[in-house]
């Protein structure tokens, strides 16, 4: 089969792969249908996650069909239509009995296009496939389905849940790419009083506009000082970083009033400077986190019933086979307005082989 795979730093490319196998019996292997790219994919290729090793297959969000399960699966089968999860979860350690899969120790967590294998290839193989595919249903798209794997449980859980979004408050989200996006429309769902959106792009700030944003503003143009404004001076209940690099965590611990939250979505691979000489007196809650995706089932019933605004994200589309030009596209998201990108391809016959 056909891949992307990751060289090293700045190395990449779309080659053939031996085909997947079933390798344990709780593993499924999936024909791809559509796939997209993550930041952490662009973070990966720059050298920012060094456990990546040079000869993975890159990618960690897919919609496809099940070809073959091992003799362990029970609650799929082939020709079922399904989401892959970013996160592959065991079911049995201890962090996954709490629902923390991210942090999964038997073998599971993000594992995809990280240090197994991933997703964006013609077939890919899943472990622990009971608990880490979720059954589709014919209402909702796979270019739509496919965000669910990652960008909306991401946002929601270590945006919207991990900085208590309630009634009321001034959300500022620092970041309008995919994630910073997804947390304006999850966020909306608790009724906050404002959302405020900081960017450097202005096609982005016209996105979080057209999503739900009540206020964006230019990150070069002092927008502490904005939300600052509209809130008498006392700065935002939560604030989401969504970028990943140390100005904009800074950033965010300026624009949090006394007593807020910082939720720390972005995949960082610089230090951040911690001002704990200004911090320490204001009671702030600083949080971080790897998705879970236990809101997933949740996020596909609320898709599936058209409440969530996935469609409106996709700006992009391409056969799997022009994985390097959607890169391209994606990373230079300033230029070309990308705001997610969805690539889809051909069927390709496999012999799977059984465990």
């Amino acid at each position: 089969m056909k891949a992307f795979v990751f060289h090293g730093p700045g190395q990449s490319a779309w080659e053939e792969v031996p085909d997947p196998a079933i390798k344990e019996p709780t593993d499924a292997v999936i024909r791809v249908d559509a796939v997209t790219i993550c930041g952490t994919d662009l973070h990966i290729l720059k050298g920012d996650v060094p456990e990546v090793q040079p000869g993975t297959i890159l990618g960690h969000e897919a919609v496809g069909e099940i070809v073959e399960v091992g003799s362990d699966v029970r609650t799929v089968r082939p020709g079922d239509r399904v989401l892959v999860s970013c996160i592959s979860s065991c079911g049995r350690c201890s962090y996954c009995r709490e629902a923390m899969y991210g942090q999964c120790r038997g073998g599971g967590g993000w594992i995809l296009g990280h240090l197994v294998d991933g997703t964006q290839a013609e077939y890919v193989r899943v472990p622990f496939a009971d608990l880490s595919v979720h059954a589709l249903p014919g209402t909702v798209d796979s270019k739509d389905a496919v965000l669910l794997a990652d960008i909306f449980p991401t946002a929601y859980e270590v945006g919207v849940l991990n900085g208590r979004v309630r009634p009321g408050d001034t959300v500022a989200v620092v970041g309008a790419g995919p994630i910073g996006l997804a947390a304006i429309t999850t966020a909306r769902l608790f009724a906050p009083e404002r959302i405020v959106i900081v960017d450097l792009a202005p096609a982005r700030l016209e996105a979080a506009k057209r999503l739900g944003a009540d206020a964006v503003a230019d990150a070069r143009e002092a927008p502490e000082q904005l939300v600052a404004d509209l809130t008498d001076g006392l700065g935002a209940d939560v604030v989401m970083e969504a970028v990943g690099v140390p100005e904009a965590f800074e950033l965010c611990t300026r624009m949090v009033r006394p007593g807020g939250r910082v939720a720390n979505i972005g995949v960082h691979g610089r230090p951040a400077t911690l001002h704990l000489e200004e911090l320490w007196i204001k009671n702030v809650t600083i949080t971080t986190g790897l998705v879970d995706t236990h809101s997933t089932p949740t996020l596909l019933r609320m898709a599936a019933a058209g409440r969530l605004p996935t469609a409106q994200l996709v700006t992009h589309t391409f056969p799997l086979d022009q994985m390097a030009e959607a890169y391209d596209v994606f990373a230079r998201a300033a230029d070309t307005g990308a705001l997610k990108v969805v690539l889809g391809g051909e069927q390709h016959e496999v012999a799977v082989r059984g465990a």
